[in-house]
């Protein structure tokens, strides 16, 4: 299966669904990460030292990842950006698109929500100058990396008790963003409780959430965990 996860900045994905993509990978599936800015300006971080850190933790989870380079804070669901997204979406041409859940504090997030699913939508139109054959990925899922303390209504939970700790890895490598130098380590004993609190509801030990706007449906019950 071919899935494509679309954040708003680096880490975004990694922090929402980092544990899933590494049990997908496990199976065989290929994942690929698009990141729509490259998440700059913050406070100790650089384009350039950015770029090594998105590309380090892509290396831990074992995905190759985009980089489109919109602008971050100023982040837009503009024709332009849905032609640029529904391009990469026409040339991975994912099976699964997810996307950052709808609802957030950041407003990079929530366009990123808005453009990625009008993308999609771009993505199969004819008789257009967006390069690629049109396509039109089956399925949206939501990932979450919010900034409100919600909880929002999940559509299931992906057991990662085998990949936590990967997921951390992956997440330490953006070292301009968490750990000492931004003085925020309490932040993975944060996320590892957050993980562990999904698990708890499956009957696992870590868990990632995921929502859907529309019903999902089963064609079998031999994926039950």
């Amino acid at each position: 299966m071919r899935i494509l996860a679309i954040g708003p900045h680096p880490d975004d994905v990694e922090i929402g669904m980092g544990g899933t993509i590494l049990a997908l990978r496990t199976r065989g599936h290929d994942v690929t990460i698009c990141d729509l800015t490259n998440g700059e300006p913050t406070p100790i971080g650089t384009p350039e030292r950015r770029a090594r850190e998105a590309a380090e933790a892509a290396r831990i989870l074992g995905v190759p990842r985009i980089t489109l380079e919109m602008p971050n804070r100023y982040l837009t669901d503009s024709v332009e950006n849905r032609m640029r997204v529904a391009e990469v979406i026409r040339r991975v041409r994912p099976e699964i698109l997810f996307v950052p859940y709808w609802v957030d504090a950041h407003p990079d997030h929530v366009a990123a929500a808005a453009l990625a699913e009008a993308s999609r939508f771009y993505a199969k139109l004819t008789k257009t100058t967006i390069p690629g054959e049109p396509f039109l990925p089956p399925r949206v899922l939501h990932f979450l990396t919010t900034h409100y303390r919600l909880m929002p209504e999940v559509a299931f939970i992906f057991d990662i008790s085998d990949h936590l700790d990967r997921k951390i890895e992956a997440i330490r490598a953006y070292s301009s963003q968490f750990g000492p130098e931004r003085g925020n380590e309490q932040f993975f004993d944060q996320l590892r409780t957050w993980n562990r609190y999904y698990g708890d509801l499956i009957g696992r030990k870590y868990g990632e959430p995921f929502a859907c706007r529309e019903e999902i449906g089963l064609s079998g019950l031999d994926q039950f965990v």
